[in-house]
C-alpha cells in the first residue's frame, strides 16, 4: 500500500489515545468524571477506527 497522510494521521491517533496519559487521567479522577472521561475516549476510539477502516478501503481501491 502506498503513503497515505490519513490513514497514517488516523493511526497516530489511535494511539495516541490508546496510551494511558496519566496527568489528564488524574486529572478527570480528581474532578469526579473520570467514568465520563473513559466513555468519551472509548467513543472517539470507535469513530476513529470506523474512518480509519473506510480510509483503508478508498486507498486500497485506488
Amino acid at each position: 500500500m502506498k503513503i497515505n497522510p490519513n490513514i497514517d494521521a488516523l493511526q497516530l491517533m489511535l494511539t495516541d489515545l490508546r496510551t494511558r496519559n496519566e496527568p489528564i487521567r488524574h486529572k478527570a479522577a480528581f474532578k469526579g468524571c473520570q467514568p465520563e472521561f473513559q466513555t468519551l475516549v472509548a467513543r472517539l476510539i470507535k469513530q476513529l477506527e470506523d474512518e480509519l477502516n473506510s480510509e483503508k478501503l478508498i486507498n486500497r481501491d485506488k
